[in-house]
C-alpha cells in the first residue's frame, strides 16, 4: 500500500506531464483513424450480380458467361456488362486473388518491418490519392465495385476496405511511377512491318520487366474480355487485375506501356491500366489508338507503344500537363523505309530535355538496351522475320558494344521479365510466355478466343490437345538461366512463391 500511495502521489505531482505524454502517444492513433475516415472511397451505389463458379472434371472452371482453364498459361474469359465481368472475375479467381495479394503484403512487410512506418506510408498514399477513383471511367468503377462485393470473405479488409484497395491496386502502376526508384524501368519492345517478315504480316514483341514480385510471373493470366458493346481484347496480367499493360484486340491493335520519367506526377487523370484498356476496347487501327491516347489526361509520365495489323507503329510519349507527343517514323542506318520500330524507357520528343529523363538516361540501361535492339533490327534482312525468329530476338542476352555476362541488365533479356509476348497482328494471334521469365515456352492464344459467337455464348475452351507453343530458351536447360538470374537479382518484393502457382511445365494438370 505505501508503494501504491507513492506512485499515486507522483502521478498527482506530474499530472500535466502525464497528460502531455498521453496526448503525444494518442495523436498518431487518432490521426490514423481520422485519415481512414476522411479518405474513404465509397463504391458506386448500385446492384451487382453474384456468381458461383463450378469446376468440371476436365479442369475448366465456369461462371455464367466466363471460364478459366490452364492451357500452358491460365486463360480467363470474361463477358457481359462491367458488373458481370467484375463479379465473374472474382468468382473464377478468388483463391488466386487471396494467395497473390498475401505475397504483396508479406513483401511489403519485409521492406518496412516497422508496422507504424507502414501505416504512415499508407496514410500518406490515402491522403494524396483520396480522389483517384473520380478519374476512373464509370464502367471501370462499376466493374471494380462488383469485383469487390464478390471478394467475400476479404482477409485483407483490415488493411483497407475492399473496394478502396482494389481502386488503389489498379492505379498502383501510376502511384509507383511517382517514386524515382520504382522497379518499372526495364521494358523493351519492337515491331516489324510487312516488308520485314517472311509472310508479309506485322509482328509486335515486348518484354515487360515489372520487377515488383515473382508472383506476377509465376501466376500470370491472359484475360480474354468480351465487354458488351466493345471490341474484344486479350490482356496479359495477373489475378484481380483487368487493366492493360500489354494487350491486343480482335482488330489486331496491340499496346504496351513503358515507364518513363518527366514532369511532376499528378493525383488526377486516367490510370495507365485503364487508359490502355479503353484503347483496346475501342480502337480499330493505330491512328484511332493514338487519338484516344492523346485525348486522355494522365497521372504520370510514360511511353505507349502501339501497332496494328497493317504494320503501322507509333510511340506515344505522355506526361501530366503537356500534349502527347507521337512518333510514327522510325529510321535505321542503311535501311530504306521503315518496317522497324523500337522503344525502351527514355523520351525522344519534347520531354527528352526534362531533368528526370536525363536521370533515366544516366542511371538506367534504357540507352544501352535501345542501342542493342536498334543494332539487331538494323541487321535484320527484309522478308526474313518469322514468329520464332522474333522470339529469338526478344530473348537476346547480348549487349550493344561489348561482350557482357548473362543477366547483365543492358541486355534485352536479362532474365528479369514478368511476361513477354510475340503477336502476329495481321493474323490476330498472340504468343505469351509461360515462365520462368522469357525462358519458358511461349503459348499460342488462338484468334478464335477473341471472336464473338452469334449465339452470345462464350468461345469454346481450347482443348489440351490443341495446345501449341514455341520452345523454351535452351538457356533454361543448360544452366545459363540459373547463372543469369542470380546475377540479375531482384525482385523488389521477395515474398514466398504463391501457393498453387504454376511451375514451369506443360500446364496440363487442369484448373489452377
Amino acid at each position: 500500500m505505501p508503494r501504491l500511495a507513492s506512485v499515486s502521489g507522483w502521478a498527482r505531482r506530474h499530472k500535466k506531464k502525464l497528460i502531455a505524454l498521453t496526448t503525444v502517444l494518442a495523436l498518431p492513433i487518432v490521426g490514423h483513424l481520422l485519415v481512414g475516415h476522411v479518405t474513404h472511397i465509397a463504391p458506386p451505389d448500385l446492384a451487382t450480380p453474384r456468381f458461383t463458379a463450378t469446376t468440371t472434371p476436365e479442369g475448366v472452371t465456369r461462371a455464367a458467361r466466363g471460364w478459366s482453364a490452364t492451357r500452358g498459361v491460365r486463360l480467363v474469359h470474361l463477358a457481359g456488362t462491367p458488373e458481370e465481368i467484375g463479379a465473374q472475375h472474382t468468382a473464377l479467381l478468388y483463391d488466386r486473388m487471396v494467395a497473390d495479394e498475401q505475397v504483396l503484403w508479406d513483401g511489403f512487410a519485409e521492406l518496412l518491418p516497422f508496422a507504424p512506418a507502414r501505416a504512415l506510408v499508407f496514410d500518406i498514399a490515402r491522403v494524396r490519392y483520396r480522389d483517384v477513383a473520380s478519374s476512373f471511367p464509370d464502367p471501370r468503377r462499376r466493374e471494380l465495385a462488383a469485383e469487390a462485393r464478390a471478394f467475400d470473405p476479404d482477409p485483407y479488409a483490415g488493411q483497407l476496405p475492399t473496394y478502396q484497395r482494389m481502386v488503389m491496386l489498379h492505379a498502383l502502376y501510376d502511384i509507383a511511377l511517382g517514386f524515382e526508384r520504382s522497379p518499372l524501368l526495364g521494358c523493351t519492345a519492337f515491331g516489324l512491318g510487312p516488308e520485314m517478315t517472311a509472310d508479309g504480316h506485322a509482328l509486335f514483341a515486348r518484354a515487360f520487366d515489372f520487377e515488383a514480385a515473382d508472383v506476377f510471373d509465376a501466376d500470370k493470366v491472359v484475360f480474354l474480355v468480351h465487354e458488351d458493346g466493345k471490341i474484344p481484347f486479350a490482356s496479359v496480367a495477373w489475378p484481380g487485375f483487368v487493366g492493360v499493360v500489354t494487350g491486343m484486340n480482335a482488330e489486331g491493335v496491340a499496346v504496351a506501356v513503358h515507364g518513363g520519367r518527366a514532369r511532376e506526377p499528378s493525383v488526377s487523370g486516367v490510370p495507365v491500366a485503364f487508359s490502355l484498356r479503353e484503347v483496346l476496347a475501342a480502337a480499330r487501327d493505330t491512328d484511332e489508338a493514338v487519338r484516344l491516347l492523346a485525348s486522355q489526361p494522365v497521372m504520370v509520365s510514360h511511353i505507349v507503344f502501339v501497332g496494328d495489323g497493317t504494320g503501322r507503329f507509333a510511340v506515344v510519349e505522355r506526361a501530366p500537363g503537356v500534349p502527347a507527343h507521337v512518333r510514327t517514323s522510325f529510321a535505321y542506318p542503311g535501311a530504306a523505309g521503315s518496317g522497324r520500330a523500337a522503344v525502351t524507357n527514355h523520351f525522344e520528343g519534347p520531354l527528352a530535355g526534362d531533368p528526370r529523363d536525363e536521370h533515366v538516361r544516366r542511371t538506367t540501361t534504357s540507352l544501352a538496351r535501345r542501342a542493342r535492339v536498334d543494332a539487331i533490327l538494323g541487321a535484320l534482312s527484309p522478308k526474313s522475320a518469322t514468329v520464332p525468329r522474333t522470339l529469338e530476338l526478344l530473348r537476346d542476352h547480348g549487349c550493344a558494344e561489348e561482350t557482357c555476362p548473362l543477366g547483365d541488365r543492358r541486355a534485352i533479356d536479362a532474365f528479369i521479365a514478368t511476361h513477354g509476348v510475340v503477336a502476329d497482328l495481321t493474323a490476330r494471334t498472340l504468343w505469351v510466355s509461360e515462365g520462368p521469365r522469357l525462358s519458358g515456352r511461349f503459348v499460342k492464344i488462338e484468334p478464335g478466343t477473341l471472336v464473338r459467337r452469334a449465339d452470345g455464348l462464350p468461345p469454346e475452351v481450347p482443348s489440351l490437345e490443341s495446345l501449341e507453343s514455341l520452345p523454351a530458351d535452351p538457356a533454361l536447360a543448360d544452366g545459363r538461366y540459373t547463372e543469369g538470374r542470380a546475377r540479375a537479382g531482384g525482385p523488389l518484393l521477395k515474398g514466398a512463391r504463391p501457393a498453387s502457382a504454376p511451375a514451369s511445365g506443360d500446364g496440363r494438370g487442369g484448373s489452377r
